[in-house]
């Protein structure tokens, strides 16, 4: 599931009772922006119930199911769901159908509560897990065979786990980034730009990245503002007032990438957008995103897509409405 792949990926949600709706969607809405901006269907989801039926969310909104959850041979990924009072669904017959499902499924995810769930069926031991802040200490007492860590998400071999929604979102990037390539998952991340100026002063919003950072943020600002003349990363540094190492280390601490991959996404992205809403030549769109030719812009290109320029436009190429380009 993690490998590079242009292979539709389908997942099983295992959804509980009183899991927020925001969770849902948190796993949802990032593979859904990856099959919209890509215009293929990379992701495939489905819903299972462990009794089939609706289940009702803490908002009040019954999410509806394929089916009830079955242990079966599947291969399929499958990540389970829950946010409140997640051990009315820890039965003993949920649990041995976890520990079922394990030895088949490639993957197992624990979204928020489901670590618990993961852990109550003794799928985390001796591994590295993760869970909402506010339930650390009592995991951490609970199953003292697991590795708990105070991290966004983890991924230790054939387990996920996140620490809340937005975390979850961060994984469903990490996934999008390590199946596909950089540029589309910085891409669905934008989808979700929010900016609050009045709260997290300290933070910055960039590129659909909330970066802690201010000279990364600073950095990344001059890479949007020189998309058609990139600055080297030497000149970069300056204007931010660091060494180019320094900033190297910065970015990768910050955004889990060096400056050139997320340079090289920006422009890419940038590209993109132009060859599927703009009937400008190959070469044009090169000179404006910062190519020394269309070929060397054509060899970048295929290899964060897995194809060419002219196979995007051909496949994807619609008059745009104003109403489409927001997510």
């Amino acid at each position: 599931m993690l490998e590079r792949s242009t292979e539709r990926l389908d997942i099983d949600l295992l959804v509980l009772p009183d899991t927020n709706l925001i969770l849902i969607a948190s796993v949802i809405e990032p593979l859904r922006g990856a099959n919209r901006i890509s215009g293929s269907e990379l992701y495939r989801w489905h819903i299972f119930t462990p009794d089939g039926e609706a289940v009702p969310t803490t908002s009040h909104i019954s999410i509806p199911a394929q089916g009830t959850f079955q242990t079966t041979a599947s291969d399929r990924p499958l990540f389970v769901l829950a946010s409140y009072n997640w051990r009315q669904s820890a039965t003993a017959g949920l649990k041995m159908q976890l520990s079922q499902a394990a030895r088949h499924r490639t993957m197992i995810a624990g979204i928020e509560s489901g670590t618990w769930l993961l852990a109550e069926a003794c799928l985390l031991d001796g591994l590295s897990a993760t869970v909402h802040w506010e339930d650390y200490e009592d995991f951490a007492l609970a199953y003292p065979q697991v590795s708990a860590v105070k991290d966004r998400f983890v991924i230790d071999g054939k387990r996920l786990t996140t620490s809340g929604s937005l975390p979850t979102v961060d994984l469903m990037l990490e996934i999008i980034r390590r199946r596909q390539s950089y540029s589309l998952a910085l891409e669905v991340s934008r989808l979700f730009r929010y900016e609050q100026p009045s709260f997290h002063a300290d933070e910055a919003l960039s590129a659909g990245l909330r970066v802690d950072d201010p000279r990364v943020a600073h950095a990344v600002r001059l890479m949007e503002d020189n998309i058609e003349q990139p600055i080297v990363l030497a000149r970069l540094a300056r204007r931010v007032g660091i060494s180019a190492r320094h900033l190297q280390d910065l970015f990768q601490a910050s955004i889990g990438a060096p400056p050139h991959i997320h340079y090289l996404a920006l422009r890419l992205n940038a590209a993109r957008r132009k060859v599927i809403e703009t009937t400008a030549s190959f070469a044009d769109i090169a000179a404006a995103t910062g190519f020394n030719s269309a070929s060397a812009f054509a060899r970048s290109y295929r290899a964060s897509y897995s194809e060419s320029p002219s196979e995007t436009r051909r496949r994807l190429r619609r008059p745009v409405k104003l109403s489409e380009a927001r997510p």
